[in-house]
């Protein structure tokens, strides 16, 4: 009797195996993209850009892409995972058919990216009707809104590329500004636009905060141009400017944005009376040690803001090592953030402001799903790929919403559902005329992975 020294298994390797589907768990993205209708929305929106006697759909192009990106891809060569699989994900096209589609598309910029932002959003509304209670609009009110997150970020470019340049944090790349649709706490969150700008773009630049914010609006199901306070605006301080809260007043909006603090503001809060500091919580609603919440409205002179505007100031002891800057005073770290909620105690406004850090989740895993990588020369082809990226990301979401609504994979990040669903290979067997996908009934979350395919279907039978 021997011993092993080896710490895998060794087995016999042949490659002489048949009907093997890898990635088949993308059969859950795939059904919920057909439930949402986007096969036939893409592929009506990108007619105009169809060459004649074209194969491949310039619709199908597009959502195979986001299909692949849900998956992992960060460039078009990525789309060889699906390709080779027609009886699972359909005839694919070839990287050069996908990059003349791309040029193709970037030649019109704007009505391009129109078409595609019209799609999704037609997509969401069903998507939303069908989620009934588990939508993010499902009885929103001025005290229960619905929430948008702003937030910008850097992307990194690796060489020379159109528009590409210098940024704050001494990078070099490119500087998207972005808005999330927040799920709260029992989900994850939708893209619902997106701005690609260079890397030097300014950070609180009011113009492109409204122009995001513009588009972002366009994609929420059945509001007006006064959308009403039953939607809640939330950035951090690049969106506390002069010009970007009076479009909100204007369009009738709730809001809550962070703002910089000044020196008058550093100098009212040394002189508020300690009665007016109230205890500041955690997200949990647990008090949280050393941190406070005031109200600077009535001391500061707030010429040129929106009426009705407040503002609060959070003061907290710094961690150790933490450097205080010069507009912290007395060994306190201040922020401040600006609101036009009326009601509420100021504990639970400051905390509704810092749940904003969700935007970051949300950033993150856009940035996992296509956008880490901007990976063409050309500035228009990559404003396409941001937009791809977005229909990738709202993919992600609307089958966490659909498909495994009611289980902890609800709020799943993307690497996780890659790794547990997406990734599962399936074996295709055929029989009496129908093509069945049979997933390993060892493997730990087949039963999640049938019962949000059965519930998809479900979905598409009550149609």
């Amino acid at each position: 009797m021997s011993n092993s020294t080896l710490f895998y298994p060794q087995s016999t390797v042949t490659g002489d195996g048949a009907g093997i589907v890898s990635h088949a768990g993308l059969a859950l993205v795939t059904r919920t993209a057909e439930v949402a209708g986007l096969p036939r929305l893409l592929s009506d929106a990108l007619t105009p850009w169809r060459k004649d006697y074209a194969t491949h759909d310039p619709g199908k192009i597009v959502l195979d892409l986001a299909v692949a990106m849900v998956g992992g891809a960060d460039c078009a060569a990525d789309l060889a995972v699906l390709r080779g699989r027609e009886t699972v994900f359909g005839p694919v096209a070839s990287d050069p058919t996908v990059s003349r589609l791309i040029a193709t598309l970037a030649d019109e910029p704007v009505a391009a990216l129109a078409a595609i932002a019209g799609a999704r959003a037609v997509a969401r509304k069903t998507v939303w009707e069908l989620a009934g209670e588990h939508a993010p609009n499902h009885r929103i009110d001025e005290h229960h809104p619905l929430v948008i997150d702003l937030d910008a970020t850097l992307v990194t470019a690796h060489s020379e590329k159109q528009d590409a340049a210098p940024t704050y944090k001494r990078g070099f790349g490119f500087h998207p500004l972005l808005a999330f649709i927040d799920h709260g706490p029992g989900g994850t969150g939708e893209a619902a636009a997106g701005l690609l700008r260079a890397g030097n773009a300014g950070a609180n630049t009011a113009a492109d905060h409204i122009t995001v914010l513009h588009r972002a609006l366009a994609q929420i199901p059945g509001l007006c141009w006064r959308a009403g306070r039953k939607i809640l605006i939330r950035t951090d301080s690049a969106g506390g400017t002069k010009g970007f809260l009076n479009y909100l007043h204007k369009r009738g909006l709730s809001y809550s944005c962070g703002i910089g603090m000044t020196p008058a503001m550093a100098a009212a809060v040394e002189v508020l009376p300690a009665s007016v500091w109230t205890q500041a919580y955690n997200a949990d609603g647990q008090p949280r040690d050393g941190a406070q919440v005031a109200e600077l409205t009535g001391v500061l002179s707030l010429t040129g803001y929106p009426p009705g505007m407040r503002v609060i100031v959070r003061r907290e002891r710094p961690h150790p090592g933490a450097q205080l800057r010069f507009t912290d005073t007395n060994g306190w770290r201040l922020t401040c953030f600006v609101t036009n909620s009326s009601r509420g105690q100021l504990a639970d406004l400051e905390v509704r402001h810092r749940l904003r850090a969700r935007c970051e989740d949300r950033i993150r895993a856009a940035k996992a799903t296509g956008m880490t990588n901007l990976p063409y020369h050309d500035f228009t082809k990559n404003q396409i790929w941001l937009a791809i990226t977005e229909l990738a990301t709202d993919l992600t979401a609307w089958t966490q919403m659909l498909a495994l609504t009611g289980t902890d994979a609800r709020t799943w990040e993307i690497k996780r559902l890659r790794l547990r669903l997406w990734a599962t290979a399936a074996r295709l067997a055929r029989h009496a005329r129908t093509r069945r996908l049979r997933y390993d009934q060892h493997h730990r979350w087949t039963a999640l992975l049938i019962a949000g395919l059965h519930r998809l279907e479900g979905y598409r039978t009550s149609r």
